[in-house]
């Protein structure tokens, strides 16, 4: 029996301008058995985000309406969003952007042009961190159902 985490079926949102861009990393995701969904500009981002609650976005930064910095930050600010992975994908590769992202709150980050390896494999660490602080955060609420049951059950004793 293998202790490794299914990530079948995880949702990825890939965000940016360039619908070939999008196709390209749809085509590498898709055949790893991921379910994608995509987004054009920076508002349709967030849109989706809320719609489709992905386990990983890969983001892009020169994008219309919002920016993916914008974004980013936006996303890592809400309470509702903060833990959602964010890889971000861009031409940009100066150090300052690099940083810029960071401050953002992404999580990790990739210049373009993409290699399939190193996408596939970093998508995968996020997804698996992903569904790990998942698995926390469920066993923690149970654990506090069991203990809230038993203080409640011992007090009535």
């Amino acid at each position: 029996m293998s202790s490794e985490i299914s990530l079948k079926n995880s949702k990825i949102l890939i965000a940016d301008d360039n619908h070939q861009n999008c196709e390209l990393l749809d085509a590498y995701l898709l055949d790893e058995g991921y379910e994608t969904f995509m987004a054009y500009d920076g508002k349709e981002t967030l849109e989706k985000v809320a719609e489709i609650d992905p386990d990983l976005i890969l983001l892009d930064i020169m994008m219309p309406k919002l920016s993916g910095y914008e974004v980013c930050a936006q996303l890592k600010q809400s309470d509702e969003t903060k833990d959602i992975p964010i890889l971000v994908i861009t031409a940009l590769n100066e150090m300052g952007d690099i940083e810029k992202s960071v401050q953002a709150g992404c999580d990790d980050f990739l210049t373009k042009p993409v290699n399939r390896i190193e996408l596939t494999t970093r998508v995968r660490s996020l997804l698996r961190v992903r569904h790990l602080t998942h698995e926390r955060d469920r066993l923690l609420a149970y654990l506090a159902e069991v203990e809230g049951t038993t203080r409640s059950t011992s007090s009535e004793s």
